[in-house]
């Protein structure tokens, strides 16, 4: 690594900046590393070398790093017009209108209400707040437990990181909240028995969520939160019959769905929904990066029509929704998520990811056969790799995040920047990636993946 000059950029950003999911004493040391600029899927630093950005920066930039002269102007012309007004005490803003309506015409399964926020975390909080604002407007307020799964992620503000099941995001912080649960991590190639197939592994994932609600008591749990496909788990699909078990759970006590489309909203798995791709019938829909393409901080909380009546209820008796954030439903994020979404659909964005993606996960087949690689599964633009010390047991490498944190370097070095959990590399490219793209990345993530084993085997010699 270069040395840090006085004054420099990197000297000021030490000096001034914490920087998020990133260990402080590390990062004194060694700095940043300083992005300048982007073109399609590849940023480049302040130094000129350029990577191809395998994550879509963090699983958002579905449309690439530089904003189109369209969604530019969009934005312009909004900020021109009406660069700031609030939702608050019934005003209301007829691009926020428009984008509602949208979405909801989008929608999966029916939904009757939209809210507006800044983050997926807001999004997920709003859904947590929401939930027990429902059961206390019918009679229920003791249904307040939640339950989450095991490495999976719904955001960092309190109560939505409290709810993902990340104990290194809970450490320091004197989390989980109290009424927070987590119920098993459904990763079948990590954690299935030998000879389980993946519809056993789902019944007993199924199984394992109803013992969790009877041991706490179904009276007492509100809610059961899901992503579609569990994204800073490491790109882990669900088990096949995984959703329909879980499901039937759910219904038999009485326990909300959120669906967390966080990351898998707008076209990732290949549908519009991961919902359609896994025939998900939640109560409530977050979702959010793609939703702007990550060009404008929004996000949207979808509900159905008995969480609605229930909040209407609240009204009636005279109370008003004391919720709410400053930039909920902002114009000129507004204008950009609305446009972002005619952009979708006028490039067909979704058979273009299932034609991409089903070429991406031939090409991942191919290089699973590499020593480093157990498994190699994924779904539209969403797919997972998995290193192991012995791909015939599946024997992890200890201690785990070992290899990772070599390919991580190697890769950086190569030119391509991929998310590593642990010893899995999960891959979330731009959805506007093609075919020779995914090429170059995989030829420069072979190198990092032949330098790691290089490193591996002598550090075992």
């Amino acid at each position: 690594m270069n040395a840090i000059l006085p004054n420099s950029p990197a000297a000021r950003d030490i000096a001034y900046y914490v920087h998020p999911q990133t260990n402080l004493a590390t990062f004194r040391n060694e700095g940043p590393l300083l992005v300048a600029r982007g073109q399609g899927c590849r940023i480049v630093d302040d130094g000129g070398k350029e990577y191809i950005d395998a994550a879509a920066g963090l699983w958002c930039a579905s449309l690439g790093f530089n904003a189109s002269e369209r969604l530019a102007r969009v934005a312009y012309e909004q900020m021109k017009t009406l660069g700031y007004y609030h939702t608050f005490r019934q005003r209301a803003l007829n691009v926020q209108i428009d984008l509602v309506e949208k979405l909801l015409s989008l929608a999966p399964v029916p939904m009757s209400k939209v809210l507006l926020q800044c983050s997926g975390s807001e999004a997920n909080d709003t859904a947590i707040k929401l939930v027990w604002y429902y059961h206390s407007a019918i009679g229920k307020p003791e249904k307040n437990k939640i339950i989450g799964r095991k490495n999976g992620y719904h955001g960092n503000t309190v109560a939505a990181v409290s709810l993902s099941g990340k104990p290194d995001m809970h450490a320091g912080f004197n989390l989980p909240l109290p009424m927070m649960r987590h119920t098993e991590f459904p990763h079948y190639y990590r954690n299935h028995e030998d000879g389980e197939s993946e519809e056993a592994f789902a019944t007993r994932m199924a199984e394992a969520l109803e013992r969790l609600i009877l041991a706490e008591g179904p009276q007492t749990v509100g809610a059961f939160f899901a992503e579609p496909v569990m994204g800073a788990g490491g790109a882990i699909l669900p088990p096949a019959g995984y959703f329909a078990k879980v499901q039937a759970v759910l219904r038999k006590y009485d326990v909300l769905f959120v669906a967390d489309e966080v990351i898998c909203g707008f076209g990732r798995t290949g549908n519009w929904w991961g919902s359609q791709t896994y025939d998900l019938k939640p109560d409530m829909i977050s979702c959010a990066k793609a939703l702007s393409a990550a060009f404008q901080p929004i996000s949207a909380l979808l509900i159905n029509d008995k969480i609605y009546q229930a909040m209407l209820s609240v009204g009636e008796k005279g109370a008003a929704f004391a919720h709410g954030y400053t930039h909920s439903g902002h114009p000129v994020t507004a204008a950009v998520a609305l446009e972002t979404l005619r952009i979708y659909e006028e490039s067909d964005i979704v058979n273009h990811v299932r034609r991409v993606g089903a070429y991406f996960g031939g090409k991942l087949a191919k290089l699973a056969e590499h020593p480093l690689i157990g498994d190699a599964r994924g779904v539209g633009l969403v797919h997972g790799l998995e290193m192991v010390a012995d791909k015939k047991t599946r024997r992890p490498f200890e201690p785990m995040g070992k290899a990772g944190a070599i390919l991580d370097r190697h890769a950086l070095r190569h030119g391509v920047i991929v998310r590593v959990v642990g010893d899995r590399i999960a891959f979330s490219p731009p959805l506007v990636i093609d075919e020779p793209e995914i090429d170059e990345m995989l030829r420069r993530l072979r190198l990092a993946l032949d330098d790691t084993l290089g490193d591996l085997s002598a550090k075992a010699a």
